[in-house]
């Protein structure tokens, strides 16, 4: 494979030095994997710069395999790719499309409930693959944790997953994205200054923690703290029972296409190194999705057997800051890996895949409950393919991490 362009975080930083001197459709997510790697093509290129400057944690208004049976999903239910379906407005929607991913749901009332913000292992691989519920998410940010390995939050709403897992433990990033999508929060712990964040939140009587109904153990041979496992069913009959089971108030709106946009550039695979694994999203034209792959072989869903998909991949590199009050993981007494702040707020630029497609886009978030949002080149808004997202975020003091290929 060919490297498109690589983005080195030195030119990341004089890219917003420059930008501040300047001023300032729809595809069944039926899914087979794909087995050989892409033969190497031409390279094309966007570039991928941070939000400018990094800025002190957000407040309220920012400026600043496991042995599981299969379970069955609450799949949406699937409609024919009607020529130029377009949901750009919120009457577009209805009541019955998720705004998330566009897409139809089997039963209107699974939009009037609750989103959860899941935390998922992702390392060692042999501990954690294949994980439960990832293709049932509507949304999957990936972030590193500490060090250079990384941990997912899967946004559920429009599907439910029976099972989800193994569930570990909070991360700063997940101060910011219950408050995005007005979630409830599902993980197995946090370090004490995390868990001081997540305390001190708008979304605290959401949390949902691990002594609460709904989590379990598995039992199997490994270490403990990958066999946590979840029930989403019974985590939202504790919402319920609270009062707090209710439909998400989503700040802003996301629009969909199911015709591919004008302006995009042939992308049939992205390599991402995130240094201890090469995460992989290859196109297959057959079904119109990105498939995943990491350290050369696919990932799983383990509820279904399926190689995890996405109708859309979206690579963006906010500002990565280490905070020097939290620290993650000590060794021999010696903080060896502080907590790292993902600045996922404000904007920035990145680029999106959609149907074997690139597409540069700035992203944005003004304010903490405002979604995260995309707008083209020319300023409207971006629309997504129907269907689930993932999200990669990019650190950056990473050297040269991502590539594109035709």
């Amino acid at each position: 494979m060919q490297p498109v362009k690589k983005f080195s975080s030195l030119l990341i930083l004089l890219l917003a030095v420059l930008l501040a001197v300047a001023c300032g459709g729809e595809a069944s997510p039926t899914v087979t994997p794909i087995a050989p790697p892409l033969a190497a093509a031409t390279a094309v290129s966007t570039p991928l710069t941070t939000n400018p400057t990094p800025t002190a944690a957000p407040t309220n208004t920012l400026p600043p395999p496991p042995t599981i049976p299969p379970a069955a999903t609450s799949a949406p239910t699937s409609e024919p790719a009607a020529e130029g379906v377009s949901l750009l407005a919120a009457a577009d929607f209805g009541t019955d499309r998720n705004p998330l991913t566009g897409e139809l749901v089997a039963d209107p009332a699974q939009l009037q409930r609750r989103p959860l913000a899941i935390k998922i292992s992702n390392a060692p691989p042999s501990f954690v693959r294949p994980q439960a519920g990832l293709n049932s998410a509507d949304w999957v940010f990936e972030h590193t944790a500490e060090g250079h390995i990384t941990r997912f939050t899967l946004i559920m709403y429009g599907q439910e997953a029976e099972l989800v897992g193994p569930i570990r433990s909070a991360r700063l990033i997940d101060v910011e994205l219950p408050a995005i999508y007005d979630a409830a929060l599902v993980f197995s712990g946090a370090s004490t200054g995390v868990n001081q964040r997540l305390n001190a939140s708008d979304f605290e009587s959401r949390i949902i923690r691990s002594a609460d109904p709904g989590y379990f153990r598995t039992g199997e041979d490994k270490p403990f703290e990958h066999t946590l496992y979840g029930r989403p069913a019974t985590f939202r009959q504790g919402l319920e029972a609270q009062g707090l089971n209710t439909p998400p108030d989503f700040n802003g709106l996301l629009t969909f296409t199911s015709q591919p946009p004008a302006g995009g550039e042939p992308a049939s695979q992205v390599a991402l190194d995130y240094e201890w694994e090469i995460v992989e999203w290859r196109y297959d034209e057959a079904t119109g999705r990105y498939f995943r792959w990491a350290a050369g072989e696919p990932i799983l869903d383990a509820n279904t057997g399926e190689q995890v998909s996405a109708a859309n991949v979206v690579v963006i590199a906010p500002f990565h800051v280490e905070d020097a009050t939290i620290c993650e993981q000590i060794t021999n007494d010696v903080c060896t890996h502080l907590s790292v702040q993902i600045q996922l707020w404000g904007s920035g630029t990145g680029f999106i895949l959609r149907d074997g497609q690139q597409y540069p886009v700035t992203w944005h978030r003004e304010g903490r409950n405002d979604l995260l949002t995309f707008t083209a080149a020319d300023g409207s808004p971006f629309p997504l393919q129907i269907g689930n997202s993932w999200v990669q975020l990019v650190p950056t003091w990473y050297d040269d991490p991502v590539s594109v290929t035709e």
